[in-house]
């Protein structure tokens, strides 16, 4: 997150993807079933399209899990995605394993059930040494909780004479934010129809390419996700320049 991810090549790839995985309960609905069996399915796809990440050695995904709104669902159906989530996190070692993937989370820790909590600590132990894709869980997110908190934390460090308040820059606040080296999104891919960010890496996507599906995530294919990075490899990322050949243009 401290500075702008260089993407000028042709074909190249994000070095950072956000994923916001929309649809999966609209998936269930079609079909009959309740909105956990889309839930389900959508973690299919998730590991559908890490494996296909880690294929390409795209270096970071994060995939949007669990936001902070997410609590005023039905109790049912939090406390489905929380055992999905406890279910899995290190169930799912040997597709780590197999396809090397780091895990790493953010979000507030803190507001999570311990159990959940220690699965997620245990999940990041287990996998600390694995050199692939790395896979951002955020669980408990929102993006406005967690600049409160990193800004918190700063505000902390000036009143213990840490830091003044002069020395806060854009390197600061990003790495007061969860997980703080993680690069800038380059892209953001949303599915299931909707273009909004949701309160996910508001700061972290300042400079982000926009990718959005209507296909609903539990249906989103390892071809498609292949077509959002053709699509974002096309795109001529200035970065608020101009490149020389326009001159002064607009």
């Amino acid at each position: 997150m401290t500075g702008e991810s260089s993407n000028e090549s042709a074909n190249a790839l994000p070095v950072h993807v956000g994923i916001i995985m929309d649809g999966n309960g609209r998936w269930a609905s079609s079909r009959g079933l309740p909105r956990t069996a889309g839930h389900k399915e959508g973690l299919n796809a998730a590991k559908r399209i890490i494996a296909a990440a880690a294929k390409l050695s795209i270096p970071y995904v994060t995939l949007y899990t669990f936001s902070t709104e997410n609590w005023k669902r039905a109790e049912t159906e939090v406390g489905y995605l929380m055992s999905l989530i406890k279910l899995h996190l290190r169930a799912e070692f040997a597709f780590y394993k197999k396809n090397g993937i780091r895990i790493l989370h953010i979000g507030d820790i803190s507001g999570l059930p311990a159990e959940i909590r220690n699965e997620i600590q245990k999940a990041k132990e287990e996998t600390a040494s694995f050199t692939g894709t790395t896979c951002v869980l955020a669980i408990n997110y929102g993006s406005r909780d967690e600049i409160v908190r990193g800004v918190r934390s700063l505000a902390e460090k000036v009143s213990r004479g840490e830091i003044s308040p002069a020395q806060i820059d854009d390197e600061k606040i990003s790495h007061s934010l969860d997980e703080g080296g993680l690069p800038n999104v380059d892209l953001m891919i949303r599915t299931g129809g909707e273009k909004r960010l949701s309160n996910f890496l508001l700061w972290q996507c300042a400079y982000a390419e926009f990718v959005f599906s209507d296909t609903l995530w539990p249906d989103y294919t390892e071809e498609e996700f292949l077509s959002s990075l053709t699509e974002f490899s096309h795109r001529n990322r200035r970065f608020g320049g101009v490149p020389k050949t326009q001159g002064n243009g607009v």
